[in-house]
């Protein structure tokens, strides 16, 4: 059986976006048929184990005041260790990156990712990492932290993101090229979303060799 790790922010955990409209407000999960990691999961079967590491708020490598514990970089390394061994991983992370509080450009969320990557590559091949750059942010963004700026920085990402999965040789996938992000939220997968880019991410991984 194959272990593929899935790292990413609150589109990895499968966070709904209509839950925003509650009163008072909920974080509730997509159940595991509507994920993309659920359905990715079911299509492989008894060949692979996905392992969900998907955490609301989770950045490449910045520090979130208002919320710990949501630092890429640093909780990467003990989620590989626990997840040990690893055959292949999925990484998507940005979008929080984007947020006006961090003001970053998309070169140094970039950056940030680099560095997760690596953490990566001392445990997983190059050829058996997918990267993904995350959904093109929305305006309906603009009541949870983000800008005009923000916008326009997630649609830089895509060309960064590229360019570093070229750089170390991974495979490259771009969310915003199958989903577009809710428009309740303008930042979450919807329900559609869920499935288009769990077919996209099938296509990459059955393509792997994962090879021991």
């Amino acid at each position: 059986m194959k272990r593929i790790l899935a790292y990413g922010d609150s589109n990895t955990w499968g966070f709904d976006p209509v839950t925003w409209g509650s009163v008072p407000i909920t974080l509730e999960r997509y159940p595991e048929d509507i994920r993309w990691t659920g359905l990715l999961q079911k299509a492989l079967g008894k060949d692979a184990l996905v392992l969900e590491e998907g955490l609301c708020g989770r950045t490449t490598a910045f520090d979130d005041e208002e919320c710990d514990g949501r630092n890429g970089l640093v909780t990467l390394p003990a989620i590989l260790k626990a997840n040990q061994p690893l055959d292949a991983a999925v990484i998507m992370l940005g979008t929080n990156d984007c947020k006006s509080a961090f003001n970053a450009s998309s070169k140094e969320i970039t950056a940030g990712l680099e560095l997760c990557l690596k953490k990566l590559l001392d445990v997983v091949a190059p050829e058996n990492i997918l990267l993904i750059s995350p959904l093109y942010l929305e305006t309906a963004a603009f009541d949870f932290g983000f800008n005009d700026r923000s916008i326009a920085v997630s649609r830089e990402l895509k060309r960064d993101y590229r360019e570093l999965a070229d750089k170390y040789n991974t495979a490259f996938l771009a969310a915003s090229d199958h989903a577009k992000a809710s428009s309740l939220d303008g930042q979450h997968l919807t329900e559609e979303g869920h499935r288009a880019l769990f077919e996209a991410v099938l296509k990459s991984i059955v393509s792997m060799d994962m090879k021991n």
